[in-house]
């Protein structure tokens, strides 16, 4: 049903729509004019007598719905002046975000070979769906009460362990934190380290722009350390308190950190009292070698190590962990005390079976297979039809820098020229503090497509990249 109704010089339509009984109609009617600005505040509504007659409703169904829009805050009622609409908290000024963090990649059409993620049709279903029946069938109802801010004493038992198999980590279960993915990670240890005093922390540079700016947000001061073949050129570190690193392979370009580096970046740390974040992200996937161990192993007490089931399994699990030296478990105890991100018990006790039962390592061997071979017939591609290209970095991860030395385009161009023909990929300038210090290249997620697209993707990239308009 549709009214409408005029006194007191006001004109509205009121629709109370079918479905809804009068009172109901006639408060969602209402509401919705306050929400979408037809009655801004102040404006005086008729009184429920005139109402009630201009809808031909009884005089109750107003009462009782303007009493439920008082109750609200939408309406207000004022002795000797009716009811009118009531005022709205003034809205904050717009604030400045630094990043979107952990912002959803929509789908693309054509060639998605956007860095970042995993192929989450890997993501493995049938045995997720057999660890979690096991655990709802198994698991003591105590177990889904609030739990250790910390995580999951079995998660963080298993952790320990695998972690020690498989990267080298010097741990014990009571040093493992669980987090809500790497970003919740690193906000605890930036606050962990302001709390005792930082004012400065340095990450590579290239890095993710994201991690710097959520550490300036939380106050520290943030200086950036360039990266070259040798990985972090540790000799410009200063008084810093911490720098995050990727050793294992550098993001983005893939470089390792040298065995001298090593050697000298935990030096800095032990004579300057520093930690060192090794932020592990992809470790586990190395195709030309074994993996490098973790820094982390050796120098427990100076090295905060963080993993991630990202890359691994799936970001959308939102699970991540770090491994701290002793003196920082209370410290990082006492900052999740007060954080509410946390991450399901369920999905703990998932990650722990599959750990404890060895599914995840089967399920790394057999993402390590695919990656390396579509690492591979990528490597092959570029060699044999790419003679302008260059691929930087080790064979391993989930991404590969292209870059093209002695190119005159630019990098907007390039990636203009790619998104024409249908291929979607990173840049590499959003990486640099300085966009003038960033190569000529793009960066490829090559894990990204579900099995069955990735040859088209790598065909539909190769024949874009010979393109005579961007060769010339």
């Amino acid at each position: 049903m549709e009214e409408k109704w005029s006194r007191l010089g006001l004109d509205l339509h009121l629709r109370l729509g079918s479905g809804h009984g009068l009172r109901t109609g006639l408060e969602h009617a209402l509401r919705d004019a306050v929400r979408g600005g037809r009655l801004p505040p102040g404006t005086p509504l008729p009184s429920s007598r005139t109402l009630a007659r201009d809808l031909g409703v009884a005089r109750g169904t107003v009462t009782q719905a303007y009493d439920q829009l008082v109750a609200e805050g939408y309406l207000a009622s004022r002795p000797r002046s009716g009811i009118r609409v009531a005022d709205r908290p003034a809205e904050p000024p717009a604030a400045r975000t630094a990043l979107p963090l952990h912002t959803t990649l929509p789908p693309v059409p054509g060639a998605d070979l956007r860095p970042g993620l995993p192929d989450l049709s890997n993501f493995p279903r049938r045995e997720w769906l057999a660890a979690t029946r096991r655990i709802l069938q198994t698991t003591p109802n105590t177990t889904f009460g609030y739990g250790d801010p910390i995580g999951y004493a079995g998660l963080r038992q298993a952790l320990a362990e695998y972690l020690g198999r498989a990267r080298g980590v010097v741990t014990s279960p009571e040093r493992v934190i669980v987090c809500a993915g790497y970003t919740h990670a690193l906000r605890l240890v930036c606050q962990a380290l302001r709390w005792q005093g930082a004012s400065s922390v340095a990450f590579e540079d290239p890095s993710l722009p994201d991690y710097p700016a959520l550490a300036e947000q939380t106050g520290l001061r943030v200086t950036r350390v360039p990266v070259d073949s040798g990985g972090l050129v540790v000799d410009r570190l200063t008084d810093e308190a911490a720098v995050a690193v990727t050793p294992a392979h550098q993001y983005p370009l893939g470089v390792t950190l040298s065995p001298a580096r090593r050697t000298r970046l935990l030096a800095w740390a032990q004579k300057t009292g520093a930690f060192v974040l090794e932020d592990d992200y992809d470790g586990e996937f190395r195709y030309d070698r074994q993996p490098v161990g973790a820094l982390q192993g050796l120098a427990p007490d100076r090295v905060i190590y963080a993993g991630t089931a990202s890359k691994t399994i799936a970001p959308g699990l939102r699970i991540a962990w770090l491994v701290v030296p002793a003196g920082l478990v209370a410290p990082l105890r006492a900052s999740m005390s007060w954080d509410e991100a946390y991450v399901s018990v369920i999905d703990q006790l998932v990650l722990a079976q599959l750990i404890r039962t060895g599914e995840l390592d089967r399920h790394l061997r057999r993402c390590r297979t695919r990656y390396r071979r579509r690492r591979d017939r990528l490597g092959d591609a570029v060699t044999r039809h790419l003679p302008h290209g260059r691929l930087s970095g080790i064979a391993a991860g989930l991404h590969a820098v292209l870059q093209f030395p002695g190119t005159s385009a630019s990098e907007t161009y390039l990636l203009s020229h790619l998104e024409r023909r249908g291929v979607a990929v990173g840049g590499v300038t959003p990486f640099y503090g300085r966009p003038e210090d960033a190569p000529l290249g793009i960066v490829i997620g090559y894990a990204t497509p579900p099995e069955h697209a990735y040859g088209n993707a790598l065909d539909t990239l190769v024949n874009a990249l010979r393109d005579q308009e961007f060769a010339g």
